[in-house]
């Protein structure tokens, strides 16, 4: 939010040649225009209310409150208006769920009338418009692409390896990258340089989603994924910031830095994408499909998609589905493997719990398997504790009513912008005991031989209903591999003396601050690579 702050106030002093009896008219003119509106806006059926929440200034809204740590900042204001709240971010309405029970009616029991995206400026640059995730569409075509793409993100991540039949091809390009992950951290360590250890996980995990997608892996200095990676990171921050224009539509008439920046990041991205696209149709062999974009062109070229409703997918909308999936593939991954692997050098007694599970389980003769996890419920208890305490996705992606609706006997206007406060689930006093504690234990039966399963359903992490993450079972999948693959070989903990600052940097995603202070030790040699 602090984006909007600045860009209001570069508004006021581009006016200078304007004469101040000429500002103050036109500010009083808005102002008069912008409170009619208002008034227009809300009016509730008889019967009904409107939902509660604090008052804002004109055109700025609740800005200035929610300037640092918006999810910290809504949880607070929760406490005092409840679980169903209106804030205003500029001059838009926003509604702001929190509670799960409340969370979960509103895009579970009520899917269909929160299953919209708002028209936010910003998301018509993001794949052109075309984004699975970010598009306003959720209509019969959307749900088609949305299927395409699920079914071939499973497709080739499940799917038998070529060079073993008792592995999928997921499972072998986390054991290659976990490998060479281990490798290169030791060699670090060899010449005795601090490093972030965040840089090397965002490559590997990259390149697993690159070997799905595109059929292909990059070193970890090839400039052309590094530079990916630093468009990804610049585009988590900006949309994280949250984009001026969005909720005060008179700033996308003017000169405007941060959306000439947004527009290119997305601008590069697409071109990075559709560069690879347009080589997969140059070499393309129907007879030989090699990855998730030779699947969807194979899709496209036979039956269109959706065999019964025959919708057509122009070739622009397979690289939007591609972008969608690679954009998504890494950054959310890595960045709980980069929780992950924090908490476990901060609390090593938990990290040698999880490495005496994996020695019994699994020993030292094979890399782990997705059949393993059943065996691992310690792991497993670990990452979901990850996921909750760190909430580094602590707000879904903006939803929008479809239609006029009633949640917890509230009027919400079709068309609302509606923000799912993820953060506040998984710190709810009524949920959690002791939330503040990092605590995997908690995800455990009393017999501490299985996962809670009711436990488990209430962290929030990849939103719920009908626009729930399309990836959400292979990043899981994913975070369960590399974090098992790893913390076999590897000892974590943290140089003495240096202080460490976890402290969760306001994002898209949620990173903690710059860590250079990792010790890494190998646990054993391994005799086996799978």
């Amino acid at each position: 939010m602090p984006a909007a702050m600045n860009a209001t106030m570069s508004l006021v002093g581009s006016q200078g040649a304007v004469s101040a009896t000429e500002l103050l008219l036109a500010a009083a003119t808005f102002c008069l225009v912008f409170l009619l509106i208002q008034c227009l806006q809300q009016h509730v059926p008889q019967g009904l209310k409107s939902p509660p929440g604090p008052r804002g200034f004109p055109i700025l809204g609740n800005v200035l409150e929610l300037r640092k740590g918006a999810h910290l900042v809504l949880t607070r204001l929760s406490h005092k208006y409840g679980d169903v709240m209106r804030v205003r971010i500029g001059t838009r309405p926003v509604l702001v769920l929190s509670g799960l029970d409340t969370i979960k009616q509103a895009l579970v029991k009520q899917g269909e009338d929160f299953m919209g995206r708002p028209d936010l400026y910003s998301f018509q640059y993001i794949s052109n418009g075309q984004s699975l995730a970010f598009s306003p569409d959720s209509g019969e075509v959307w749900r088609a692409r949305r299927k395409l793409a699920q079914n071939a993100l499973k497709t080739f991540s499940i799917a038998p390896s070529p060079t073993s039949s008792s592995t999928c091809l997921l499972e072998e390009h986390v054991s290659k990258e976990a490998d060479y992950l281990v490798t290169k951290l030791l060699q670090l360590m060899e010449k005795e340089k601090s490093f972030e250890l965040s840089r090397y996980l965002v490559v590997s995990v990259a390149n697993v989603i690159s070997a799905i997608c595109f059929g292909k892996r990059y070193e970890h200095s090839d400039q052309e994924l590094l530079n990916i990676i630093d468009l990804n990171n610049e585009f988590g921050d900006a949309a994280g910031s949250g984009n001026p224009a969005d909720f005060i539509p008179l700033l996308r008439y003017l000169p405007n830095r941060t959306m000439h920046l947004f527009k290119d990041l997305n601008r590069r991205f697409n071109f990075f994408v559709q560069k690879i696209v347009q080589e997969h149709y140059t070499s393309f062999d129907k007879e030989h499909i090699r990855d998730i974009t030779d699947s969807l062109i194979n899709h496209c070229q036979e039956k269109g998609v959706g065999e019964a409703a025959q919708v057509s997918l122009p070739d622009e909308k397979i690289i939007n589905i591609v972008n969608d999936l690679f954009g998504a593939g890494f950054d959310t991954v890595s960045t709980a493997l980069s929780w992950g692997l924090m908490y476990a050098a901060l609390y090593p007694d938990i990290q040698k719990k999880i490495q005496e599970e994996l020695d019994q389980t699994i020993g030292q003769e094979r890399r782990p398997r997705l059949s393993d996890r059943g065996s691992l419920p310690y792991l497993e208890a670990f990452i979901l504790e990850t996921f909750r305490h760190s909430s580094f996705l602590p707000f879904t992606i903006p939803h929008s009513t479809t239609k006029d609706t009633v949640l917890n006997g509230y009027y919400i206007p079709k068309g609302t912008c509606v923000f799912v406060n993820q953060w506040q689930v998984n710190h709810d006093e009524k949920l959690w005991k002791d939330p503040s504690a990092f605590n995997p234990e908690r995800f455990l039966n009393a017999a501490r031989t299985e996962i809670s399963k009711a436990e488990s359903e209430k962290v929030l992490v990849f939103g719920l209903g009908k626009r729930r993450c399309v990836g959400e079972t292979i990043g899981r999948w994913e975070v369960f591999l590399f974090l098992a693959s790893v913390l076999q070989q590897l000892e974590f903990s943290l140089h003495p003396g240096k202080e460490v600052d976890i402290t969760p940097q306001y994002g898209l995603t949620m990173k903690y601050k710059k860590c250079e202070c990792f010790q890494i030790k190998k646990r054993f040699p391994m005799k086996s690579s799978l």
